[in-house]
């Protein structure tokens, strides 16, 4: 049986490439500020509707604390280059990729269920998938307190706070007071593709591109920080990783992937081709090298 091994170390790889063991980046919120921050509204909102985690509880849970380094502090090389891809990346309102931006907000089970369906390559319904409904659902439900627990150590701000620049959701109370890194959203949906990607092999480059520009997407948004991204991809990768740990995360993966396997055949519903060309444009034009130097 495949496995998504392959995709730790080369996203790892990626991420730890912009990353550089000095003082510019901060110290844990208990030690600078006192005080825990309200958890993400997007994640929080989600995990209210999803049952009781399942899966990773004492020695299985990681502390992603202990993994990802800090962010980048204010007035840094590393803070001004978040800075300036945040800048460059409000050229998008109002373009296709802000819409897609806008739809890629969506964390309810259906809704990331059509996000990867052009990645599949088929539509999913739901109603017709229980087994990989449960299990993407419990997957979340264990994930979001790390995710909460690793955004209050830091509490840092979004990149929206303290100016008028354009962001794809409404401004609200909850997402300003909501802590920026790392990306919550990123956290779930770049762990979903993983977890789908182990489920379908033959589509894991797709199924891993479309959680790249999921989570790219709050990047163009404006309510995350380049860095808060590249944690994301971290946090997922320790997440899943150690979701394989449980035997009963196991057990459902392989429900799930029998369950799928009867959706693709013999002739499943085709997803929407302007989506599909859309995901597909998003994924050729991405906001996690618009700084970097053309190639020779």
């Amino acid at each position: 049986m495949k496995t998504m091994n392959f995709a730790v170390p080369a996203m790892m790889g990626l991420m730890l490439g912009s990353w550089t063991a000095s003082p510019a980046f901060a110290q844990p919120a208990d030690v600078r500020q006192g005080g825990m921050a309200a958890p993400t509204p997007g994640v929080a909102a989600r995990r209210e509707r999803l049952p009781p985690g399942t899966y990773m509880s004492g020695a299985l849970l990681p502390d992603t604390s202990l993994l990802l380094p800090p962010p980048p502090l204010p007035g840094s090389p590393e803070q001004a280059s978040d800075q300036a891809v945040f800048r460059q990346s409000r050229a998008y309102k109002d373009t296709p990729r802000w819409r897609l931006a806008q739809n890629d907000a969506l964390l309810s089970t259906p809704a990331l269920l059509a996000d990867f369906s052009c990645a599949l390559g088929f539509a999913i319904d739901p109603a017709r998938a229980p087994a990989l409904v449960s299990l993407l659902e419990h997957a979340g439900a264990d994930m979001g307190p790390e995710i909460d627990r690793t955004k209050n150590l830091w509490q840092r701000h979004r990149p929206h706070i303290g100016n008028d620049e354009p962001i794809c959701v409404a401004r609200h109370g909850s997402l300003d007071q909501s802590p920026a890194y790392p990306s919550g959203h990123t956290t779930l949906e770049f762990g979903t593709s993983l977890i789908l990607a182990e489920l379908v092999p033959d589509r894991a480059a797709e199924l891993v591109r479309r959680g790249r520009t999921l989570s790219e997407s709050r990047i163009v948004c404006g309510v995350h920080w380049l860095s808060d991204v590249q944690a994301g991809f971290l946090e997922a990768s320790s997440l899943v990783a150690a979701l394989h740990g449980s035997a009963a995360f196991r057990t459902d993966m392989d429900k799930a992937r029998a369950e799928l396997a009867t959706l693709q055949r013999p002739s499943p519903k085709a997803p929407d081709a302007a989506m599909c060309q859309l995901e597909a444009d998003a994924a050729s034009h991405s906001p996690l090298f618009r700084e970097q130097p053309a190639g020779p």
